[in-house]
């Protein structure tokens, strides 16, 4: 069976993780990358050995590939997905779905009037393949835990002003979408909504604490998500600390109390009512990229190339991560910022 010619669009930072897992699945070869900066094409072309093309369109007019990874600034994520499901090309995209709630649901639309033989289109939402999320996601399906009764989350991380001088579309409303929220906690958002079934109410509120002299978008964000049947959420998020922190989403539960904490040092601890723990380890970190974007892109990437024969829409797609976009957006709306985004 001949491999599946792979294009990629977007060289920026996450890309790294995608290049290797493109490199490290069997059956997947790169073909051709796509980038709007000539000199982020130039390097990626150079360190891939691959032709390099100054639009999606052109990439796949030129190489045939049968499916693209759109890994673009946020506002740069739905055209070329886009495009490429009218080319009748597969598209796996990073998170966030878009930067506005309009362009996601422009998305949602396409992916739904284009019929059961559409290509399929999925979002990188990675932290769901990591071992102590699929662990604690089995638990709760089971009922072993019992009710929950209330929940906890936090995202306590670290940035600089020269993150965003580096990449200067990160700070504004018009390409990011936001801050915070929507580049780093969307992970976990993703997740809480995810083990809670959904979110119904958004209560909340963002602020500018720390970088207000340097982008238009929030650091902080202090939120109580309301879950079905009246289960809540407290998130709290920032980018103020001194040092990057684990994530931990913390579930206390009628027959257990139960603490997941990210990172390679992380897992889950379930601490049972009847004085029993358990404890499962995450797996280690092999790529290049960033610790903090989690161990399970490559999962992620190889489930998503299992199941391009099934008949089914991929797990993870547009109408999915709709769901932590909104979430958001609302917090935004909420704290009078954003509106244009």
């Amino acid at each position: 069976m001949s491999a599946r010619r792979i294009g990629l669009v977007g060289c920026g930072d996450v890309s790294v993780v995608h290049f290797e897992a493109i490199r490290d699945i069997e059956g997947l070869e790169l073909v051709g990358v796509a980038d709007t900066d000539p000199e982020a094409l130039a390097r990626a072309t150079e360190a891939t050995g691959v032709p390099g093309f100054a639009s999606t369109q052109e990439l796949i007019d030129a190489v045939e590939p049968d499916a693209v990874h759109v890994t673009t600034p946020h506002d740069e994520h739905i055209d070329p997905t886009l495009t490429a499901l009218a080319a009748g090309v597969h598209v796996l995209q990073e998170k966030p779905l878009a930067h506005t709630l309009e362009e996601g649901q422009r998305l949602v639309d396409a992916v739904k009037n284009a019929g059961p033989d559409a290509p399929k289109v999925g979002i990188c939402f990675q932290n769901r393949y990591n071992l102590a999320s699929e662990r604690l996601h089995e638990l709760l399906a089971s009922g072993e835990l019992g009710a929950v009764r209330g929940a906890w989350a936090s995202v306590v991380w670290t940035r600089s002003a020269d993150y965003y001088h580096a990449k200067p579309w990160r700070g504004t409303w018009a390409n990011s979408g936001g801050g915070l929220l929507i580049n780093q906690a969307i992970h976990t958002l993703d997740l809480v909504q995810w083990l809670l079934g959904g979110v119904e109410r958004t209560d909340g509120h963002v602020a500018t604490r720390k970088y207000g002299d340097v982008i238009e978008v929030e650091d902080t964000a202090e939120l109580l998500l309301h879950h079905p049947g009246g289960v809540t959420t407290s998130f709290y998020a920032t980018l103020t600390a001194p040092q990057h922190r684990p994530v931990e989403i913390e579930l206390d539960c009628e027959n257990a109390y139960v603490t997941l904490r990210g990172g390679t040092d992380g897992g889950l601890t379930i601490r049972w009512s009847d004085g029993r723990v358990d404890t499962i380890g995450e797996r280690s970190v092999t790529s290049g990229g960033r610790s903090y974007w989690g161990v399970s892109h490559e999962l992620l990437i190889r489930d998503f190339y299992a199941r391009l024969d099934e008949p089914e829409p991929f797990w993870i797609g547009p109408q999915e991560a709709m769901a932590s976009l909104e979430i958001l957006k609302e917090a935004y709306r909420l704290s009078g910022v954003g509106q244009q985004a």
